[in-house]
């Protein structure tokens, strides 16, 4: 079992930063698939970005160039660090955590993740 706990969300003006956190449990984070997803007011969950366990990354093209993903398997920590941000963006954040089951797929949909975060709400203000 594996429980993730999302912060750093917050209130922003727009072209600010934030970076979000999402601390793990578990013994094997080191080897899980690690995203991020995203809801807003009225709107369907949508992804954000991908981590593998190797380093590689995606992200949606949304948040391409704005948004960095990195994961510190010490601390059991991913990150979401996310620049130049507009209100589109506000949304409530959610980490997720597959054991990376599928192959050849970006892990951009919610089914492809076993574990799930609380969610932190990230406000950008025009």
């Amino acid at each position: 079992q594996v429980q993730l706990v999302e912060s750093g969300g917050g209130l922003v003006q727009a072209g600010g930063s934030l970076r979000l956190s999402c601390a793990a449990s578990g013994r094997t984070f080191s080897s899980y698939v690690m995203g991020w997803f995203r809801r807003a007011p009225g709107k369907e969950r949508e992804f954000v970005s991908t981590m593998w366990s190797g380093g590689n990354t995606y992200y949606a093209d949304s948040v391409k160039g704005r948004f960095t993903i990195s994961r510190d398997n010490a601390k059991k920590t991913v990150y979401l660090q996310m620049n130049s941000l507009i209100p589109e963006d506000t949304a409530v954040y959610y980490c997720a955590a597959s054991s990376g089951r599928s192959s050849g797929t970006y892990y951009s949909a919610p089914y492809e993740y076993d574990y799930w975060g609380q969610g932190t709400q990230v406000t950008v203000s025009s």
